[in-house]
């Protein structure tokens, strides 16, 4: 994330390192729920209300993600993520090094496959605040009341 390494080879290594279980995995979910960016559930609510879809597209992995997007009302088949994998007795057996937010740039796939296979012309994407991003961005808003204004 700060450029000495692909994404890929920075998941690789964190993931040999923490070589989590599938026990682990549940235990951190259970101990460890996610808190939500404020207002982003009015914002979800909204859209689904009016029948816009929302995706959840992540570096981070399906199996965390989850229980979030349950949470929002967000369908699985709408959760682009990694997956990891683990052997049958629950021990980590790495992660789908095939999945497009497995590597550098992954997110925009996932956008593109997204433009690609459902015909969107408009997608708004939520990230983490980067320079980079914001200056590349048509619009950058940092309150999702913003969002919700011009919806109504």
């Amino acid at each position: 994330m700060g450029g000495g390494m692909t994404f890929q080879e920075s998941l690789k290594m964190r993931l040999s390192i923490l070589n989590p279980s599938r026990d682990q995995v549940a235990e951190f979910i259970k101990t460890k729920p996610a808190t939500l960016t404020t207002n982003i559930d009015k914002l979800i609510a909204l859209l689904q209300r009016k029948r816009i879809p929302v995706y959840l597209i992540s570096g981070g992995f399906k199996c965390i993600i989850e229980p979030i997007a349950q949470k929002l009302n967000i369908p699985e088949d709408h959760i682009f993520a990694n997956r990891m994998k683990f052997y049958f007795n629950g021990d980590y057996a790495g992660y789908d090094e095939n999945a497009p937010t497995s590597n550098s740039g992954g997110k925009a796939v996932a956008v593109q496959h997204l433009k690609d296979t459902k015909g969107y012309k408009n997608v708004l994407v939520e990230n983490v605040t980067r320079q980079t991003v914001k200056d590349r961005a048509k619009w950058f808003i940092t309150d999702f009341n913003d969002i919700i204004n011009v919806i109504n």
